[in-house]
């Protein structure tokens, strides 16, 4: 295996992969990278049993990729990464020598380094379904981004610590839920899918993926198994397992009708709730209590050690009742955070059931707060 390739190039494929290396992981040779390389492109993989990802750079495609040598190997995830990032030049030389030592130079530095045989990476199977979703990667960014926060943090219950997706049709719809609050995000695509779907993906292997992304407008095709799924978006596949387990009926928790709701300016309810919670404490989930009287909203909290904190702002209400109601502010926050529109609406339905954030300007994304019980 010889090859000269630039050093960005290289950076930029390592930088992808790398979120696949595992430093805590058992088995010693999933914490390397593995290089592929033939007579017209480079593959590097890197896996950690939970998400795989493969990257490819075709040597026809550039002039700052040339091939010499055919090959494989496995090198140290974090010492190739390492050196590619420090190198100054321009250009790297990387030489497999004596079939499991890899020399990396340029002009004025060079490394010898110990690789591992490619005949001890595990078996790993990329395959791409003929039954393919397509997604615009702007989309997909956007869900991620506007659900996986709302997802639980607690092992004990598995099926919540993911973003279910759920495809009909030309319909997907995106839940997440940690019992306190639920994000939801429903989406037209623009060729429906032959098949329906209904699988869980971990919220952190897909915030994961979303790094990987550019900010163009290529499409994401979506590839789903019995038990993983694989993306694939330019030149680099992405492959999560799947969490098992039925997910829970979220629809049964949103509200089909509500007796007030507040319409706001996001940002400032968003400055209001915040400046609200500062003198609340984290035993206390940062929780503050909602009132509107006529035409202004009031926000209040307190605690026994720190003091008290009012705020008011102006609002328009879509009749004359009126309502007073605890919640946190942390999710609250989170969810307001999720828009992207200037102005939101708080649909109440009363003291101690869930408040429906929703807006008139983005009618794919609901966001739902379960109310707090102050006395």
């Amino acid at each position: 295996m010889k090859l000269t390739i630039k050093k960005d190039l290289l950076l930029d494929a390592l930088n992808k992969v790398s979120k696949a290396i595992s430093t805590k992981n058992l088995i010693p040779v999933l914490a390397g990278v593995r290089f592929d390389v033939t007579k017209k492109k480079l593959t590097l993989t890197a896996s950690d049993n939970d998400i795989t990802i493969e990257t490819t750079i075709y040597a026809n495609d550039t002039e700052d990729f040339t091939i010499e040598k055919e090959g494989s190997i496995i090198i140290q995830g974090k010492y190739i990464l390492d050196i590619v990032r420090k190198l100054p030049d321009k250009y790297i030389n990387i030489e497999l020598i004596d079939e499991l030592k890899i020399l990396i130079y340029t002009e004025n530095s060079e490394f010898n380094l110990n690789g591992i045989n490619e005949s001890e990476y595990p078996s790993i199977d990329l395959e791409e379904s003929k039954k393919k979703v397509e997604i615009s990667n702007q989309t997909f960014k956007d869900i991620v981004l506007q659900t996986a926060f709302a997802s639980s943090n607690e092992e004990t219950k598995p099926v919540l610590t993911g973003i279910n997706f759920n495809i009909a049709g030309n319909i997907l719809e995106c839940n997440s839920t940690d019992s306190y609050r639920l994000a939801r995000k429903v989406i037209h695509l623009e060729k429906s899918s032959e098949e329906n779907y209904n699988i869980v993906i971990p919220s952190h292997n897909l915030e994961e993926f979303c790094k990987i992304l550019g900010d163009d407008e290529e499409n994401i095709e979506i590839h789903i198994f019995n038990n993983k799924v694989l993306f694939k978006y330019k030149n680099v596949k992405f492959q999560s397992r799947l969490i098992n387990g039925t997910y829970p009926n979220t629809s049964n928790l949103m509200p089909t009708d509500s007796y007030l709701v507040v319409t706001a300016r996001l940002d400032e309810l968003y400055s209001v709730i915040d400046r609200a919670s500062i003198l609340t404490s984290d035993k206390e989930k940062n929780i503050v209590t909602l009132e509107t009287l006529e035409d202004t909203l009031i926000l209040r909290s307190s605690s026994a050690e720190i003091g008290r904190v009012e705020e008011k702002m102006r609002i328009l209400k879509n009749n004359q009742e009126n309502i007073k109601i605890s919640f946190s502010a942390k999710y609250m926050m989170e969810a307001l955070k999720s828009f992207k529109t200037d102005s939101i609406d708080l649909h109440f339905v009363g003291e101690i059931k869930p408040i429906l954030i929703k807006s008139k300007d983005d009618e794919t994304l609901t966001q739902l707060v379960l109310p707090i019980r102050t006395y």
